[in-house]
């Protein structure tokens, strides 16, 4: 199952980039830009309806990585999304689940 969420309004909603604006000093002016990252969420189920053999497929871990995230963060992101019994059969929940773990520790956060 492969679903894919916006992390922008995550990122947003977690305070990580703050008000986008331009700021002026010493007579430079300087504009930030906020980029929208697309993580995809990519999970093996097996043929069971229970979570046995669940784990992220690598596009997932890959596209956390690319978020920001170390891998050893983005493969734990990852098991926690896909190995959530609420989460089977339920790519909302998935995407609400990864969306509060953004929320919670937002990429680049040390």
């Amino acid at each position: 199952m492969t679903y894919k969420t916006p992390l922008f309004a995550a990122i947003c909603a977690a305070g990580l980039l703050g008000p986008v604006s331009s700021a002026v000093a010493q007579d430079h002016a300087y504009k930030v830009q906020a980029q929208r990252q697309v993580i995809t969420i990519s999970c093996y189920r097996g043929p069971w309806d229970d979570v046995i053999w669940d784990r992220p497929n690598p596009q997932f871990t890959d596209s956390l990585v690319a978020a920001g995230y170390t891998l050893p963060e983005a493969h734990a992101i990852g098991e926690r999304v896909c190995r959530d019994p609420s989460t089977v059969h339920n790519p909302d929940g998935m995407i609400a689940v990864l969306n509060q773990i953004i929320a919670q520790s937002p990429p680049g956060r040390r």
